[in-house]
């Protein structure tokens, strides 16, 4: 090939190359307009004046970490969060009865365990607040602190009435290391490692389908006046399980302690209420706080009614489970195969406990065959 001809072929390669590179050039571009356009999308910087402060689009590039435009900070916070180790402090209430004494056991045994494994990072000190005012034979076996019960007859005869008030000496008195608190109850297993739930100012709580505020407004109306806000502010929960920042908590309490006693002491309420009545009375406390919660179902079940584990952290053994010998509910009836904590009133459930009969659910099935009631007590 001659000059001539090898110049006009390398000139034809260079123009080929060159367009090439320009087409490359130009994805680039269109790359970077169209990223640059989404983050400020992101930020909030389109169409609302975006430009000021940490400005929008391309001018921010060389300031931010990331290769083309900053993230969004929310995005950055949210993302840091998950692979932050966010531990919680369980505080768990109690009195010094035999029955509570066995049931704290099973409980402190398998958060024992569940906080053993890897999963466990977020599962941190443990407290069994004592609220009969003096110690008892755990206190070896279980870390606690002792408080006062309220004075005599005040809780008229309903002892939950002693939870909000154990709460607030606990958190006045107590030296707490970590920032979240989960405020737990005696007869809570726990199945798997349970994760800090909550999100900063926003706590986590399980709903309960027997609490509703909507049906009960007019009740709810003496403690959480209209001026306040709608009903609907009223989550669906008691205090616990509850995955809670201590600063809040440490603000909610003596409400929940006054509201608790208030509501005790009005008959049409204490009527309405019942046994769950120390639960509406913080659902109602948290609102009157501004608190809502993020309300999360896979936090526990309970047996019979949940029938599967799935992807529950706790199991609440609060309901008796009867059934037939073919593994047939009888709830509200006697069964031939039955296991209700009430039974073990004064002494804790007998080794040898009776396997459930085939076809009994896996919920019911776990607490049982599972060793919560064997070699821990």
């Amino acid at each position: 090939m001659n000059a001539a001809a090898r110049k006009a072929a390398g000139g034809g390669a260079r123009g080929s190359a060159a367009a090439a590179l320009l087409l490359v050039a130009a994805g680039v571009v269109a790359f970077l307009i169209s990223y640059g356009f989404l983050a400020m999308v992101l930020r909030g910087g389109v169409g609302g004046g975006g430009g000021g402060g940490g400005g929008g689009g391309v001018a921010g590039v060389a300031a931010g970490r990331d290769p083309v435009v900053p993230m969004p900070e929310w995005m950055r916070v949210a993302g840091s969060a998950r692979g932050r180790r966010r531990p919680f402090h369980v505080a768990l209430t109690a009195t010094d009865a035999a029955y509570s004494r066995w049931q704290c056991r099973v409980m402190y045994y398998w958060y024992k365990r569940m906080q053993a494994r890897p999963e466990g990072a977020d599962m941190g000190g443990f407290t069994r607040v004592l609220h009969s005012g003096k110690p008892d034979g755990l206190m070896d076996e279980i870390p606690t602190f002792v408080v006062d019960p309220l004075p005599a007859g005040k809780d008229h005869g309903y002892v939950v009435l002693n939870r909000p008030w154990a709460f607030v000496q606990w958190l006045q008195k107590a030296k707490i290391e970590e920032e979240y608190i989960l405020m737990a109850e005696p007869d809570h297993i726990f199945v798997k490692p349970l994760q800090n739930l909550a999100f900063d100012n926003d706590p986590a709580a399980f709903p309960f389908f027997y609490i509703t505020p909507s049906e009960h407004e007019k009740i709810i109306r003496k403690y959480y006046p209209e001026e306040r806000g709608p009903v609907t502010n009223v989550d669906p929960i008691g205090n616990s399980p509850v995955i809670i920042k201590k600063t809040l908590l440490d603000k909610i309490a003596p409400t929940w302690m006054n509201v608790s006693i208030q509501m005790k002491e009005d008959q049409e309420t204490d009527k309405a209420f019942g046994w769950v009545l120390e639960m509406y009375a913080y659902a109602v406390a948290s609102a009157l706080h501004g608190v809502q919660h993020i309300l999360r179902k896979d936090f526990m079940i309970q047996p019979p009614f949940d029938t599967k584990l799935s992807n529950t952290f706790i199991i609440h053994f609060t309901y008796g489970c009867d059934y037939t010998l073919k593994g047939v509910l009888t709830y509200g009836k006697i069964g031939e195969w039955r296991f209700d904590k009430r039974t073990y009133q004064d002494r804790p459930p007998p080794r040898n406990l009776t396997l459930p009969p085939p076809g009994v659910p896996e919920s019911v099935g776990t607490q049982i065959v599972g060793g919560a009631f064997d070699k821990k007590i």
